[in-house]
């Protein structure tokens, strides 16, 4: 069998690819799949009237190639949103719930940190860039000091579900990184990058993001993309076994068949990506990155049950609760559940608690509400509980994965035809993926490499 692209991984990113690819004319496609089901880490399960997400909740509408792709498949027409301004989260600090502004300077106004501890955030003006690969601990106590570590933790325990002491700054906010190398300070640097937007661009002031779901779920979004394909471009419960270079391209074997293209695309997460080019090149620094699983707990409460305004709160490590926090799924979108009813989902586990994944669904259960209602009004058992397992890991960008991402970068300039994206190499989240996704279906359009070297994104955190 002879194609021009052959894309291997049905997940998010590799849907996108497939979409955007099919818009060339007479550009032929296959899309492999191991699993029996396309959409990746996106599950969606309705029960009872509750509708609980075992993956990402949704994604912000601040990210062009996302909303140009919802244009492009009628979804605009069907999407939720929550805005961010009128919905707040919270982080959960001394067994209790703090609201957390969205903006910098309401973050700085509010009682968080102490008088002192304001000042030594400033004494970022001050410092050096910090060589290195530091991890994200070691860099937010260097340039702005130790009170603010409970809250940067949080941060990236509702992103990665990872570990503040392993993951490093170059991996996870290389564009917060760039700006340290550029400005020394990281406040000035972003200043003056305020500065020069609004001499650019227009003096309307944006507003915050909205998060974007579907009445069904963010399942939607990765149906209406396979809608697309035909049953001879998907084909699911189909394992890429090996790749191999050929004289015209690449030859890649399944257990049925082998199939040559042109252009083989690896929309995988990094370690199964890794995996499959371990005859390719050369040698990677490293075999495998770690990865943090991370259980969702859809809990449905009835009368007497409320929750706080809000998206939901995230717990820091110091607070040595059970769960990593909990989102208030019926506060954000429609539909969630029934009437009168509220919906939350809790998360457990992580890069700093795997073992939690180890128990039953009953103790996951007990020991969730147990916690939840330390914090939330939650005087009666739950109408519905369901313990959705993870199908993979959140790869944890550590010590050693700047250079991976390099070598991953020169292997696709020295290898012509080969495209490497995917879940965790250029970000976790669904914009990072859509985004990637354009920017490589539009290198093989144009019959180019994508070598993977874009300006480092400065990204705004949210709570």
């Amino acid at each position: 069998m002879k194609i021009d692209t052959l894309i291997i991984g049905a997940g998010l990113s590799g849907l996108t690819i497939a979409w955007k690819l099919k818009q060339i004319p007479g550009h032929s496609i296959l899309l492999l799949e191991e699993s029996e089901r396309a959409g990746g880490a996106i599950m969606s399960h309705l029960e009872g009237g509750y509708l609980a997400e075992g993956g990402p909740h949704g994604f912000l509408d601040n990210c062009a190639e996302s909303q140009s792709l919802l244009a492009e498949t009628g979804l605009d027409k069907e999407c939720l949103k929550a805005p961010l301004s009128k919905f707040v989260r919270y982080v959960c600090i001394d067994g209790k719930l703090k609201l957390i502004p969205q903006s910098p300077p309401k973050i700085l106004a509010a009682p968080l940190i102490s008088p002192l501890a304001k000042l030594r955030v400033a004494g970022d003006f001050f410092k050096k860039p910090l060589p290195g690969e530091p991890t994200v601990s070691e860099w937010v106590e260097y340039r702005f000091g130790k009170a603010l570590l409970p809250y940067v933790d949080a941060v990236f325990t509702g992103t990665y579900a990872g570990d503040l002491e392993r993951l490093v700054i170059d991996g996870v906010m290389p564009g917060v990184r760039q700006i340290e190398k550029d400005y020394g300070s990281i406040i000035y640097g972003l200043l003056k990058k305020m500065k020069a937007a609004k001499k650019q661009g227009s003096k309307k002031k944006k507003g915050l993001p909205a998060m974007t779901s579907f009445p069904s779920g963010m399942t939607r979004l990765a149906e209406r993309l396979a809608e697309n394909l035909g049953s001879d471009e998907l084909q699911t419960g189909c394992k890429a076994s090996n790749i191999s270079r050929n004289p015209e391209g690449w030859s890649i074997a399944t257990e049925k068949q082998t199939i040559e293209c042109r252009n083989l695309v690896l929309a995988l997460p990094v370690n199964a990506a890794l995996s499959l080019l371990s005859p390719i090149g050369s040698q990677p620094p490293m075999e495998k990155i770690p990865e943090a699983r991370i259980v969702t707990i859809g809990l449905g409460f009835g009368a007497g049950a409320s929750l706080p305004p809000g998206f939901g709160y995230l717990t820091p490590e110091s607070e040595q609760r059970f769960c990593l926090g909990a989102l208030f799924s019926s506060n954000m979108f429609p539909g969630r559940a029934p009437k009168d009813h509220i919906l939350l989902e809790a998360l457990v586990g992580g890069r700093r608690h795997p073992e939690r994944l180890e128990l039953d669904d009953a103790t996951l259960i007990k020991e969730a509400i147990q916690d939840l209602q330390q914090l939330l009004k939650l005087p009666n058992p739950p109408d519905y509980a369901r313990v959705i397992r993870p199908r993979g890991g959140i790869p944890q960008l550590e010590k050693g994965y700047p250079s991976l991402l390099k070598w991953r970068n020169d292997l696709m300039k020295e290898e012509n035809g080969l495209y490497v994206t995917g879940f965790g190499w250029e970000g976790i989240g669904l914009n990072d993926m859509i985004k990637t996704a354009f920017r490589v279906s539009e290198a093989i359009k144009q019959g180019e490499q994508d070598t993977g070297e874009e300006e480092a994104e400065l990204k705004k955190v949210y709570f």
